[in-house]
């Protein structure tokens, strides 16, 4: 009997080191906040981009991915579709300037702006202008455009997860 006691007393001491309760009911599970977003990020209409980058780039579907990849801080929860009456924190984006001619780099540099929202039960508490701008790194002359802009909207992830840490209004990230 003793040592079914002990045993079960030894278990549970493991459980509790191995799976300790949460600090904080409302953190989500980074520790942070949970911010909802988008799992698709519309491009405005003066936003410049061609119809092939639209089609072929993936970037309204790639950056929500970036940015849920680089969120330390924050539990970022990408949903179908999110609105104004969405609870809690909601960060809105909006693709506003894509330059990204065909060519890959020997059509110059590309770029990729965004505008952001984040809104708390409907109250603004910050906005964001993002830009950045590759001409492709090394060996850029072989990377194609959807290539160059890739890697602008995977920095653009790690800005926007940085200040979604330590949301601020108009905010001007990365080369904006």
């Amino acid at each position: 009997m003793r040592r079914s006691a002990s045993t079960v007393l030894v278990v549970a001491l493991a459980c509790l080191i191995l799976f300790p309760a949460p600090a904080h009911a409302g953190k989500g599970k980074k520790g942070g906040v949970t911010v909802t977003m988008a799992r698709e990020i519309p491009f405005a209409e003066s936003s410049g981009a061609t119809s092939n980058v639209k089609s072929e780039c993936t970037l309204q579907t790639r950056l929500p991915g970036f940015i849920q990849d680089y969120s330390k801080k924050v539990n970022l929860v990408l949903v179908d579709e999110v609105s104004e009456e969405s609870e809690g924190r909601v960060l809105t984006l909006e693709i506003i300037g894509v330059v990204g001619f065909g060519g890959g780099a020997w059509s110059g540099a590309k770029n990729v702006t965004v505008e952001g929202t984040l809104t708390e039960n409907g109250e603004v508490i910050g906005t964001f202008v993002a830009m950045r701008y590759s001409g492709g790194g090394a060996f850029g002359g072989f990377k194609g455009t959807c290539s160059i802009l890739g890697r602008c909207i995977k920095t653009l992830g790690s800005d926007i997860a940085k200040w979604l840490a330590e949301p601020r209004m108009d905010a001007m990230l990365g080369n904006a």
